[in-house]
């Protein structure tokens, strides 16, 4: 029984061993996924604290704000309560957060200061390892993040489509791909002064991608910029879904994080192994 549940994985990891150059990968990422768990275990409060952020926008501005606006018009064109508009975007913008948080931050100090990843290369983990069980974890933080705002939405009665069943692996995707893309700029960070760039493309990302109104309020220039915008593409899913409306459309958002996990994780292990093992 063992050999057959067990014989799949090993073929998988015996292309992969082929394919990519000696030392890349050795199919043991999980051990640094492990080791995450065991040392944030006692620090569960910092993990959790980024779910707070969009939960405030979600009261202060989705029932403040809501108040003065009132209904406004949906993806599809129909009425919903301006709480109910913003309230999908915002959970983008949660497994957003607790992706690129734990792939930047906290990856550049064991990179950098910690020399984590030289102890883990003296195993017979490579780059590739490193990088897949890095955005694995900042993938089940942003999952963290997803899960607990759509147990909000749902409290609040917010989540009213079947579609709505599909938000959380849609944010799982959208974590895994801001973790492979956070952790592949990371690699390219000099210092702690390299983070305000982080800050200065997320926060007019989040202000900017239609997280509070439509894409339609700008111009057609400032329009196709957006769209260009990552987080732009996560909401258009996540509205989509907690809406119902849901079209042909949606298959191209997904696509675009499909790319961006890919190469978020190839630019990641290739910079790992320029800046370890040269």
């Amino acid at each position: 029984m063992s050999t057959t549940t067990q014989a799949p994985e090993t073929t998988r990891t015996g292309l992969l061993l082929r394919v990519l150059p000696v030392g890349m990968y050795a199919g043991r990422s999980r051990a640094l996924v492990e080791r995450s768990f065991l040392v944030n275990r006692r620090t569960w409060l910092q993990v959790v604290s980024g779910f707070f952020e969009p939960l405030f926008f979600l009261f202060g501005l989705g029932f403040g704000f809501g108040k003065l606006i009132g209904d406004v018009v949906g993806p599809g064109g129909e009425t919903i309560s301006y709480v109910a508009y913003v309230a999908p975007a915002l959970l983008a913008a949660s497994a957003m957060n607790g992706a690129v948080y734990d792939a930047t931050f906290n990856l550049f100090f064991k990179l950098k200061y910690a020399k984590l990843y030289d102890a883990v290369l003296a195993t017979p983990l490579g780059p590739l390892d490193i990088a897949i069980g890095e955005i694995t974890w900042a993938l089940i933080r942003g999952a963290l993040y997803g899960t607990g705002f759509l147990t909000v939405m749902l409290g609040m009665g917010l989540l009213t489509s079947p579609w709505a069943v599909f938000a959380l692996p849609a944010a799982i995707l959208i974590a895994f791909a801001f973790g492979a893309l956070g952790m592949a700029c990371t690699t390219f960070m000099r210092s702690w002064h390299d983070f305000d760039l982080v800050q200065l493309a997320l926060v007019p990302m989040f202000l900017f991608s239609t997280t509070f109104y439509p894409i339609t309020v700008y111009p057609g220039a400032v329009q196709f910029a957006v769209k260009c915008f990552p987080l732009y593409h996560a909401i258009e899913v996540m509205r989509a879904l907690c809406t119902g409306y849901v079209d042909a459309s949606i298959v191209g958002h997904l696509a675009y994080f499909v790319v961006m996990a890919l190469v978020g994780v190839v630019v990641a292990s290739r910079r790992l192994g320029k800046l370890l093992l040269a």
